[in-house]
């Protein structure tokens, strides 16, 4: 009596993803956590090796993680981007639509001036729409977008604006504060002044 083959089934199983082993995951976490220093004192622009050398990893594993300087910033971003997020929601709760488009805008100027030429990045990337930069970016003009709109349907920003170029006019206001080294105070004069055409066809 002869045996059966044994049935073989033609599907493949599918591929687990592997996570990250623990040490790439360190790296990671140092990589960044060296990049905040850095910039804390030199500024976005500051040499990418010295912060391999702070996080003590190697260049290879630095831009293996991040291979562009615009990946790195868009990780370390992030979280201060979300909590803006957050903040535009709240302010649109609480004031009028054309007061949380200003007090929104003022904010953004503020938040986006937290290191050294990082408005000079932000700007550079949004002229080049393929760079990775842009994509952390978008939610931010989103936002502008929404409370933008807001404010056109009450009356109470100008009809003939949009919000990608609210959104540059922000970037020019806010490497202003930087480069001149504004109190949280005078930025907020400047975004005034700097926004009044907003709200005023």
């Amino acid at each position: 009596m002869s045996r059966r083959a044994p049935v073989v089934s033609s599907r493949a199983e599918p591929l687990k993803a592997r996570k990250p082993r623990n040490d790439a995951l360190r790296n990671r976490e140092a990589i960044l956590a060296a990049a905040r220093q850095i910039f804390d004192v030199q500024g976005v622009m500051a040499p990418l090796d010295c912060i391999a050398v702070r996080a003590q990893v190697g260049n290879a594993t630095l831009y293996r993680n991040f291979p562009t300087r615009d990946d790195l910033l868009a990780a370390i971003i992030k979280s201060g981007f979300d909590d803006a997020l957050l903040e535009g929601r709240t302010l649109s709760k609480m004031l009028e639509p054309g007061t949380a488009l200003a007090e929104w805008l003022s904010r953004l100027a503020w938040r986006l001036r937290i290191w050294h030429d990082l408005p000079y990045c932000l700007a550079a990337a949004h002229a080049e729409p393929s760079r990775s930069l842009n994509d952390s970016c978008r939610p931010l003009i989103e936002e502008t977008d929404r409370l933008l709109s807001a404010a056109k349907s009450m009356g109470q920003a100008a009809a003939d604006i949009g919000a990608d170029e609210v959104f540059e006019l922000v970037l020019a206001i806010s490497w202003a504060i930087d480069r001149y080294g504004d109190t949280q105070d005078a930025a907020r004069r400047r975004v005034k002044l700097g926004t009044t055409g907003v709200f005023f066809s």
